[in-house]
């Protein structure tokens, strides 16, 4: 039995042999199980190779298609995947479950002006016998990973080389920009096996994708994708890839065994990109990325509500569709039990030596959370005591905050504070007392944390926003962390000016983490939710099709 979704299957083979197979009921979101019959008795330990002959659907969750006007080049068409959670079975039949891994081979043939590129090494290119205006290049992964994992993406692609194992790809027009940006990708990667442990991939490349990708990034071993939100100019935004070069060791070395412990991987992802963090720029920068971390979750759980089930960071998903559940949850909360262990055990030293041993223990194999706390335990024996005064029931079951905050160096984060208490202190005569002045040694991660704290409070009167746009002048920065909380914030205090400005940013590009809360500010603003209904419904068609369903579902428009 394979999954599949809308594919047609036209034939099966096993060994050569005609196999009979049968599509069972279609499910509204797993899709629709295929069984095939084997033409055989199978003995134990024979070989069976199934061949299937198959097409994927244009309307496949999984993929996205863009005429050649969508693109920055204008001139030809692209295609990228997105497998994670359960979209693999959207391109083809396979067993999409992170508990299995495979190792993978594949040709691909394209219009030779294109190029493809796959989550695994390049392995040549020839011209296509069929077709001499076409060219298959090849490609392999022998490290074996779970289906999620296999990417694909085929377009008019540059590259530059910005590192020893490090291409970064992208269309032309930003293939420059891009390689500024992620300048810094050897340093990190050398760090993350300083800390974690030899990097087993060999290559890391990065893709820059048009800007309706729906994540930040997406860790596919050999080749991350990235968002051109990412682009700030400044390598600001860098700790992205800190997070998805991390994914090498947590995620893509130790997997997930199913979905409910999704936590597995992004906690200790978090983990390690901080840790990186703290490597480059120092341990206090790391504490106030952790704690901006902790805003996050109460941001999210704000959103969610604390008794929402999806809050736990072990949530039961039996019915549910992962990409329904997705949160900062894992991230944020998976995160925070880590830095809590981390100060309970000892520190960071310490806390690192337990880290390496569970990937060198778990590698190349997926677990649950119950395999990763024994480890724990056996690997802290003689901290036995400690660990059984941590609450393990409310951190892994309970929704809402978790039972526990640990401890943040304040260094970094005091002026953020600060200032946005004297922005929520100010009375209207108070006004005239902000000046350009009061952000001069602010950072811009200093700058995106100010805004969340903002957030995090009632509404600024609106006069409030007026003045801090004339003033500071956010409407100029083009940071996309910094612009998307100020459009919030804007939004939040019913200020209309903001309102073409937040649909531009929600429509011009489709990370979730930033056109999901604009649309859903915009449409709880009374007034505009007609306006946010048919901006949506128009751009519909163009979006990716997560994006397109869980706006929909945001915005009460599911089809």
């Amino acid at each position: 039995v394979l999954d599949t979704k809308d594919l047609q299957v036209f034939k099966v083979t096993v060994n050569g042999q005609d196999a009979k197979f049968v599509f069972g009921e279609k499910h509204n979101f797993k899709g629709t199980p295929l069984e095939i019959t084997l033409p055989f008795e199978l003995r134990r330990g024979q070989e069976a190779v199934v061949e299937i002959s198959f097409e994927s659907s244009p309307k496949s969750s999984a993929l996205q298609w863009f005429s050649p006007e969508q693109t920055s080049g204008k001139k030809h068409p692209f295609l990228f995947s997105q497998c994670q959670a359960t979209h693999c079975r959207a391109i083809f039949p396979c067993q999409d479950t992170p508990a299995v891994k495979l190792t993978y081979y594949a040709e691909v043939s394209v219009p030779k002006e294109l190029v493809a590129l796959m989550s695994a090494h390049r392995d040549g290119e020839m011209p296509d016998p069929e077709d001499c205006s076409r060219k298959i290049y090849r490609f392999s992964q022998n490290v074996p990973i779970p289906c999620y994992l296999i990417a694909l993406v085929v377009g008019a692609l540059e590259s530059r080389k910005i590192g020893p194992r490090t291409l970064v790809w992208a269309e032309k027009e930003l293939v420059d920009k891009s390689a500024y940006e992620f300048a810094e990708a050897e340093a990190m990667l050398k760090t993350a096996e300083d800390l974690a442990g030899p990097y087993v991939w060999g290559q890391y490349d990065l893709l820059v994708l048009p800007p309706s990708f729906p994540y930040g990034g997406m860790e596919n071993p050999c080749l991350t994708f990235v968002t051109p939100t990412l682009l700030a100019g400044d390598r600001s935004l860098s700790n992205v890839i800190a997070h998805e070069i991390s994914h090498s060791w947590t995620g893509n070395l130790v997997t997930n065994k199913t979905w409910e412990h999704f936590w597995l991987n992004e906690g200790h992802t978090v983990y390690l990109e901080r840790r990186i963090g703290g490597r480059l720029f120092g341990e206090q920068f790391r504490h106030f990325k952790a704690l901006g971390g902790w805003r996050e979750l109460q941001n999210t759980i704000n959103t969610l509500g604390d008794k929402n089930p999806v809050t736990n960071l072990v949530p039961n998903l039996s019915e549910v569709d992962p990409d329904d559940a997705y949160s900062s949850v894992p991230y944020e909360k998976g995160f925070a039990l880590l830095f809590y262990l981390e100060q309970l055990l000892g520190g960071p030293d310490v806390f690192i030596g337990f880290l390496k041993a569970y990937i060198q223990q778990f590698a190349y194999k997926s677990i649950v959370t119950e395999d990763w706390k024994k480890f724990l335990y056996s690997y802290f024996k003689d901290k036995v005591d400690v660990l059984d005064k941590v609450d393990w029931n409310s951190w892994f079951y309970a929704p809402g905050m978790p039972p526990v905050k640990p401890t943040y160096d304040m260094t970094l984060a005091n002026a953020c504070v600060a200032l946005s208490q004297r922005w929520i202190k100010a009375k209207e005569s108070d006004l005239g007392s902000f000046s350009s002045a009061d952000l001069k040694e602010m950072s811009s991660h200093q700058l995106i944390e100010f805004l969340a704290l903002l957030l995090l409070e009632a509404p600024l009167p609106v006069s409030h926003v007026q003045r801090m746009q004339q003033v500071y002048d956010f409407n100029a920065i083009n940071n996309s962390e910094i612009r998307f909380r100020w459009l919030r914030l804007c939004l939040k205090s019913k200020w209309e000016e903001a309102i073409p400005l937040a649909l531009k940013m929600a429509t011009d590009q489709g990370r979730m983490k930033f056109t999901r809360p604009l649309f859903r500010d915009l449409y709880s603003f009374d007034k505009y939710r007609d306006l946010a209904v048919k901006t949506f419904l128009e751009h519909r068609a163009s979006m990716h099709p997560v994006t397109s369903m869980l706006v929909g579902k945001d915005l009460n428009q599911d089809q």
